[in-house]
Parts: C-alpha cells; sequence; structure tokens
C-alpha cells in the first residue's frame, strides 16, 4: 500500500483515465472547451504584462547592492507565475463549477457502478447552478483574505523572500481543497466538515494537491488535467469515504 503523500498523483494519473473514456468524455468536452478560451485570454493578457508585472514587485535597490537583482529577478519571476496560475485556476473553476460538479456525479457513478444521482438533463444542470456557485463563492472567502496577506508580503523588502515557498504551499492546500470539494459537495457535506475531513487526510490531500498543482503549472497540458483532476478528486473521496466506512465497521 502506498504511502498517504503518494496516494494523490495515483488518484490524478486514475482520474487521467477515467476522463478519456468513452462514457465521460461528453461531459468533459464542455469544461475543456471553456478552460481552453479563458486559458487563450490569460495567456495573452500576460504575454503583454508580465515584464511590468515582475518590475512593480521586484524591490529598489542601492546601486552597491544592484548585482542582488539577477538573484532576485528569477524569485520573482516565479512569483508571477504563480499569481497567474492562481488567477487562471481560480476563475476557470468558477466558470466551469456546475460542469465539474456533474461530472464528478458521473465520474461516481462508474466508479461505483450504482447511479444513485438524477439522470441528466439541461434542467438538473441549470439547477446546480445556484449551489455550486454558493460554493465557489465560499471558497473564494477561503482563498482571498490568504492570498492577500501573501499578497501584501511580496512588497515587504526582506520578508518577500519567502513569499513564493508560502504562495506554493497555498496552492498546493488549496488544490486539494477545490477539486475534493466537488464530490463533497454532491454528498452535501458542509464546508467546515469538508475542511476538517481533509485535515483528518492531510498528508494524503496534500499528495493530491500537489500533484494537481504541478501537471495544472504546464500550459496545454493544464486545460485536460483540470477535468482530471475532478475526477482523481472524486476517486480520493470515495475511496477514502469507503475506508473509513470499512474501519468503522471493524470497530
Amino acid at each position: 500500500m502506498p504511502a498517504p503523500v503518494l496516494s494523490g498523483p495515483q488518484y490524478l494519473q486514475e482520474g487521467l483515465k477515467l476522463v478519456l473514456s468513452p462514457g465521460l468524455r461528453l461531459f468533459v468536452l464542455l469544461p475543456l472547451a471553456i478552460n481552453l478560451l479563458l486559458f487563450i485570454g490569460l495567456i495573452y493578457l500576460a504575454g503583454h504584462q508580465f515584464s511590468l508585472w515582475v518590475d512593480t514587485l521586484m524591490p529598489s535597490l542601492p546601486d552597491w547592492l544592484s548585482f542582488l537583482s539577477y538573484i532576485l529577478w528569477p524569485l520573482f519571476v516565479v512569483l508571477v507565475i504563480l499569481m497567474v496560475f492562481f488567477t487562471f485556476t481560480m476563475l476557470a473553476n468558477i466558470i466551469a463549477a456546475p460542469f465539474n460538479g456533474f461530472l464528478a456525479e458521473k465520474v461516481e457513478v462508474v466508479i461505483r457502478g450504482t447511479d444513485d444521482f438524477p439522470a441528466f438533463s439541461w434542467g438538473e444542470l441549470v439547477a446546480m447552478v445556484p449551489r455550486t456557485l454558493a460554493r465557489e463563492a465560499r471558497k473564494l472567502g477561503y482563498f482571498l483574505p490568504r492570498a492577500l496577506g501573501l499578497f501584501v508580503l511580496s512588497f515587504v523588502p526582506v520578508l518577500n523572500l519567502v513569499a513564493a515557498p508560502l504562495w506554493l504551499l497555498f496552492g498546493v492546500w488549496m488544490m486539494a481543497i477545490q477539486y475534493i470539494d466537488y464530490p463533497a459537495d454532491n454528498h452535501k457535506l458542509g464546508w467546515n466538515e469538508m475542511l476538517a475531513w481533509l485535515r483528518e487526510k492531510r498528508w494524503q490531500s496534500l499528495g493530491f494537491g500537489g500533484s494537481v498543482y504541478l501537471v495544472l503549472l504546464i500550459p496545454v497540458v493544464n486545460i485536460l488535467m483540470m477535468p482530471a483532476a475532478v475526477a482523481g478528486a472524486t476517486l480520493f473521496w470515495v475511496r477514502e469515504q469507503g475506508a473509513e466506512t470499512a474501519l468503522a465497521r471493524q470497530g
């Protein structure tokens, strides 16, 4: 049995196989198209503004320390890339949230072999919109104060040197929250209960979030991997919940 932190990449790999299977491709196409259009738009904007953003974040150094700019510049390039990545991921998931929730339902049907969810209809999809968007708003409420703190930290001399590592750690945790929330929400698990569940499985959650974070940093590949992350998170949910149930019965 793999170590808890190593189970995350396995879930993501299996999730990719699932979304490429004939039975689920139809439910992946629309979110893929939405993500592709958003990705093209954001890359176009970043291409025109990237240097300006890096120069804005770079601290002003006295002449006698100017040599440090060659050391600091790569760090702030990474910081801007992380911030652009966060923006794309959050926007894409807000727009595609109803489709991701529906995809999580269909993935669970394939995994379990039983269908306890309503049959597909556009009416059902539309009915999911208010609930999923409310859940995305709750994620934003969790994300924004913490992201704002890190953003402010990015402008504080000396302390801004730790901004990039903190963004990375926060990003890994947010990826776990972002995607595992879809199957959790489908089962009406409350926000605080979902966070508590993830904390109980901290290493599994960080392993999954870290693997998602890494693949979503790869341009173009990230567009396909977002639905794969939804499927992988659903696998995570079903198997970890199943393990809990089995342990409870043994107890």
